[in-house]
């Protein structure tokens, strides 16, 4: 049936080019000579990101000028680029996106999590990392997630006393302290507008909330009673939510800044919260925590320069991964097929190996440039075979030090002047711990469970260590060509991080494909060195054997990251955005679009 159904189509699709032929060949010559023009110009506007008329791409970016938003929700990017058209700046813009997410996005957007911000200051041409994720409490002991048969309760994790120290209001305010141009309350504003005045739920959102009952259930007086209606029903699309303690907890930060979050009333609320619900976080803790301001980790891809977070963020993987791939054709291998997906599988599998050298500060010290070196990578690439796939018994370690030299949200942005921000924050799970301190309006995190509780930690500089911050696959990225900033991108999905990224960038480099195109094409990821080779629905079904005969175990998986990017065109001033589809409400937005 189906060797019958496939030679149909055959038979349909031969007639249809020969119908084509036929219609082409009655073209009038004006029309021949337009086609001819289209497909002589179309290379170009494609290496720019704008090829929205050739017939070379599938997908499209959105094209804005005056700068650029792009975030997993299409009201805060509303925001943003309103920000930018009021005379703001991208850190300014991403201020508002971030804290406006709080109420668009609460499954990722936060006040209770943390995060990983670049910024490129166009004024002093020089990247700046600014990293904000989650601290241990002070107070920890290393059996304190733990049960009695000494491994990690799901249940503790998923509760108050699985929050870490939340990093994002000090990382905002970091930003804004340093970048920031308008006035920080007029930054905030806009997300205290849409809490008292209330937002219009989305049929992702009211969906996604209304699957959260019972786990928000077990803190009635909090996160049941601030996500959900008196009566316990869930919001429904088209209806308006309302959030006053939200309001009220931004107006405290909007009038004091970081300290209106980490000292006075909100801080207090915060730690009465997590201590009735068995939390350990202390003023002391609230009033200590700093965003720490940082240089990037700098590495290239075949003549790119890339600027990638510092630990505690594991971004030196993404750029080992680089550095590995840089050692094969993948251009000549081609996009999408056998070769390419067990390259990238293979690579990605090393740098899982040597993930176990990344760890949290201040304890730790990440070989991060050792990581993202290129004579480390040289080492690692050797041990990749084109005919076989590497195993945990065929994979060995190799020790980076002397070559020193799944729900998150990202969103990048782009001013005209030049400035550029990429910024990934999260709560570690969807929702996070899915409680809320009452009267403060936020979810709060559960990224104490990223730690390495074992009694005997199999991670070198993760194990759980007072006032430490974990550390984390985030990786937002800034690529750069001639010097300038020319892609901004970044994506959640915990494990999946890294290998979206190298994804991404091969797309991007390898293949010269526009932002969008490079966005959407289907994804693979390595779960570990013995783990599955989990695919994405959209690769075809007759690559799997390809891939089980070089020794993959192939399965399918759900949909793998989701890119919110922006590339710069060549004069600065126009900007294709690429909202990821693979998340509903993402959207790209300009401050002029035509």
């Amino acid at each position: 049936m189906r060797k019958s159904t496939l030679l149909g189509r055959s038979a349909l699709l031969r007639a249809v080019l020969a119908g084509a032929l036929v219609t082409s060949s009655l073209a009038p010559p004006s029309l021949a000579f337009a086609f001819q023009q289209e497909e002589a110009t179309a290379p170009a506007l494609a290496q720019t990101g704008g090829d929205l008329i050739g017939y070379g791409s599938i997908h499209h970016p959105t094209i804005g000028r005056d700068g650029m938003v792009v975030s997993q929700s299409k009201i805060a990017s509303k925001i943003g680029a309103d920000i930018l058209a009021k005379g703001g700046n991208a850190v300014d813009a991403a201020v508002a996106v971030g804290i406006a997410e709080t109420l668009t996005l609460p499954r990722a957007g936060n006040l209770g999590g943390g995060g990983y911000m670049l910024v490129y200051d166009a004024a002093s041409k020089k990247t700046v990392a600014i990293e904000y994720y989650g601290q241990a409490p002070l107070a920890v002991k290393p059996d304190f997630l733990l049960n009695d048969k000494g491994r990690v309760d799901g249940e503790k994790v998923q509760s108050f006393k699985g929050v870490t120290v939340p990093g994002t209001v000090a990382g905002l305010y970091e930003a804004h302290k340093r970048f920031g141009k308008l006035p920080w309350a007029d930054l905030v504003q806009p997300a205290i507008d849409l809490a008292l005045n209330g937002l219009v739920m989305s049929d992702d959102e009211a969906d996604a909330l209304s699957k959260r009952k019972t786990a928000m259930s077990k803190d009635p007086n909090g996160a049941l009673k601030v996500f959900f209606k008196p009566d316990g029903s869930p919001y429904g699309p088209g209806e308006v939510y309302k959030n006053p303690d939200l309001a009220w907890t931004l107006q405290q930060i909007q009038a004091r800044g970081a300290d209106g979050f980490y000292k006075g009333p909100v801080a207090d609320k915060l730690v009465a919260g997590i201590k009735a619900g068995g939390g350990i976080i202390s003023l002391k803790d609230l009033a200590s925590y700093k965003a720490n301001v940082l240089e990037p980790i700098w590495s290239d891809y075949r003549g790119y320069k890339i600027a990638y977070m510092p630990p505690t963020s594991a971004a030196s993987s993404v750029a080992e991964a680089m550095n590995i791939l840089e050692h094969f054709p993948m251009d000549k291998l081609g996009a999408g097929n056998v070769a390419t997906m067990h390259v990238i599988a293979e690579a990605l599998k090393i740098v899982t190996v040597d993930r176990r050298y990344s760890g949290g500060g201040p304890q730790w010290k990440t070989p991060a440039k050792g990581i993202a070196s290129k004579a480390f990578a040289q080492e690692r690439a050797k041990l990749i075979s084109m005919d076989k796939s590497l195993d945990s018994k065929s994979l060995p370690g190799l020790d980076p030090h002397p070559y020193e030299s799944p729900d998150t949200t990202h969103y990048s942005i782009a001013d005209k002047d030049g400035n550029v921000v990429s910024n990934t924050y999260t709560l570690t799970a969807s929702f996070g711990a899915h409680v809320v301190a009452p009267g403060t309006g936020f979810l709060l995190n559960n990224s104490l469970g990223n730690f390495d509780w074992n009694p005997k930690p199999t991670s070198l500089g993760n194990k759980i260590e007072p006032g430490k911050r974990a550390q984390s696959t985030i990786s937002p990225i800034i690529v750069f060509k001639d010097d300038k900033p020319w892609v901004a991108t970044g994506t959640p999905g915990g494990g999946t991080i890294i290998g979206t990224m190298v994804q991404v960038l091969v797309n991007l480099i390898d293949y010269k494909l526009n932002m969008a195109e490079a966005a959407q094409r289907p994804r693979i990821y390595q779960a570990g060195v013995d783990g599955p080779l989990q695919i994405e629905e959209s690769i075809p079904e007759d690559l799997v054997a390809g891939l089980e005969a070089k020794g993959h175990k192939v399965e399918r998986s759900q949909i793998i990251g989701s890119t919110q990017s922006i590339m710069i065109g060549p004069d600065g001033k126009t900007f294709y955005g690429a909202a990821d589809t693979r998340r509903p409400d993402s959207a790209a937005i300009g401050v002029k679009q035509y």
